[in-house]
């Protein structure tokens, strides 16, 4: 039961290391999934100036991502040094 969910966790880590890894300029602007803003083309009452209140699925994944980027950096290189050091020491 345990190997099972230990597995998982790996799996977990290996892709938020993944994802903190992306780079912005060499890879996600290519193929169109930077997070820079685009102004919205009828900005008027009722919406925001970057027309987040109709969002799509692409965007969202847009905003996961610079989110794990962003706050996922500082914690990521504890975890994985805990992870170094448990499969060091794991006999």
């Amino acid at each position: 039961m345990f190997y099972g969910f230990g597995s998982i966790i790996y799996f977990a880590i290996l892709i938020v290391n993944a994802i903190a890894v992306l780079s912005e300029d060499r890879f996600l602007a290519r193929i169109g999934w930077s997070s820079v803003p685009q102004p919205a083309a009828n900005a008027g009452f009722g919406n925001d100036v970057y027309g987040q209140q109709d969002i799509g699925v692409k965007a969202r994944i847009i905003n996961l991502i610079s989110a794990v980027r962003t706050l996922m950096r500082i914690p990521l290189i504890g975890i994985n040094l805990l992870i170094i050091v448990f499969e060091i020491l794991r006999p």
